[in-house]
């Protein structure tokens, strides 16, 4: 909403100073200028933010794992791009969790899998059942260094689908990799770093 908003603004603007011009050079010089005070004040990547954003990830339960994970939105597709540092090596469970809260030590403030349909725990498109937060496990090279890609149209940056938004949702690596079998997590572990999509 506040998008919308500070867009409609910016095209009220440009149309109402875009009319004057300068009597001595004919240009419209106020338009630009007042585009650029506005956008000082506007949030950063207003327009940019809607599509695509990066999440720092956290260390959590006195583990060295750091990293960053970006979500962008091409059409009905989210791509989210994982990048990890100070991993155990090995396979870990990477979970969209209920809430951006990474205030606790050990990243139990995001609550649980976000699983707005009330499935069970499962492997990502199994037939049985899976939580919209199941994406499953990274492999961590023997550096402790780890990258996902993983793509779906089950994901929105916002609208109004909240069985689709990621906004407001924790982003949870664990210390072990996900079974897929035991309910409701796992098996996977603690969580070792956390990070707030908002």
């Amino acid at each position: 909403m506040k998008t919308k908003t500070a867009l409609l603004m910016l095209s009220v603007i440009i149309i109402s100073t875009s009319c004057k011009s300068d009597k001595k050079t004919g240009k419209t010089n106020e338009a630009s200028d007042t585009i650029t005070e506005l956008t000082k004040t506007m949030p950063e990547n207003i327009i940019e933010k809607d599509k695509t954003i990066k999440v720092e990830m956290i260390s959590k339960s006195n583990s060295k794992v750091t990293g960053e994970i970006v979500f962008i939105q091409e059409n009905d597709k989210v791509t989210m791009t994982a990048s990890l540092q100070g991993l155990t090596p090995g396979e870990h469970a990477i979970h969209l969790h209920e809430k951006a809260d990474c205030n606790s030590d050990d990243a139990t403030s995001t609550g649980g899998h976000w699983n707005p349909e009330g499935k069970d725990h499962g492997k990502w498109g199994d037939e049985n059942g899976y939580h919209r937060g199941d994406i499953g496990n990274l492999t961590a090279d023997e550096d402790g260094n780890a990258t996902l890609t993983f793509k779906t149209d089950q994901w929105a940056i916002g609208g109004s689908d909240e069985n689709k938004n990621i906004i407001g949702r924790g982003i949870i690596v664990h210390a072990k990799a996900d079974d897929f079998t035991t309910q409701p997590t796992g098996a996977a572990g603690g969580r070792v770093a956390c990070g707030e999509i908002k």
